[in-house]
């Protein structure tokens, strides 16, 4: 577990730590010393901790401009045991729509398993607070996205078909936007 590291290559482009907007600005990395642990597995550094004993996340790319944030996901979705949800959306997606941004991308190849409740009240009030925008989860897995689906968080958010795909590492971040874009106002129109 402590070899997966977020995606850095688009560091040129965006670093969350050096964003004052960001939820994780001024955030420093102890990279001699592991330190975060999901069921006692140690973690890479890089992943930014959100107050869950097993999910955390890297925010990779943000344009306030546009309205955008694209985010990596590591760990375990665990809703049922830990409320997850609750602390990525207080912690996480609260203070990005504070900042104005409407449209979300969340890349879960490395969320290795999800446990969804009944409760549906941050997803609906995630989804009822982007107004014009929506949500979007990529590359996550198929067994992941049948829990979704068994959650009924399609309602909420978009995922699976054409939005796996796996080569968004070799695109630019703005580019990587307007492909997801291009595919959710397919699925909107």
């Amino acid at each position: 577990m402590q070899e997966i590291e977020p995606f850095y290559n688009w560091e040129n482009y965006y670093a969350s730590s050096k964003d004052q907007r960001s939820p994780f600005f001024g955030r420093k990395y102890n990279m001699t010393m592991y330190e975060n642990t999901i069921y006692g597995y140690y973690i890479h550094p890089l992943w930014d901790e959100i107050e869950t004993e097993t999910l955390y996340c890297k925010i990779l790319f943000a344009d306030y401009d546009r309205k955008i944030v694209i985010i990596e996901m590591f760990g375990e979705w665990n809703d049922t045991l830990h409320n997850d949800i609750m602390f990525f959306k207080r912690h996480v997606i609260d203070h990005l729509l504070g900042e104005g941004i409407n449209q979300f991308i969340l890349l879960g190849e490395n969320i290795f398993n999800f446990h969804g409740s009944r409760d549906d009240d941050y997803y609906a009030e995630w989804f009822e607070e982007v107004e014009d925008g929506w949500i979007a989860a990529c590359n996550f897995m198929d067994f992941v996205e049948t829990e979704f689906t068994k959650f009924k968080l399609d309602y909420y958010i978009n995922y699976g078909g054409t939005l796996n795909i796996p080569n968004w590492r070799t695109m630019k971040p703005l580019q990587f936007y307007e492909l997801v874009k291009s595919l959710i106002i397919r699925r909107l129109s």
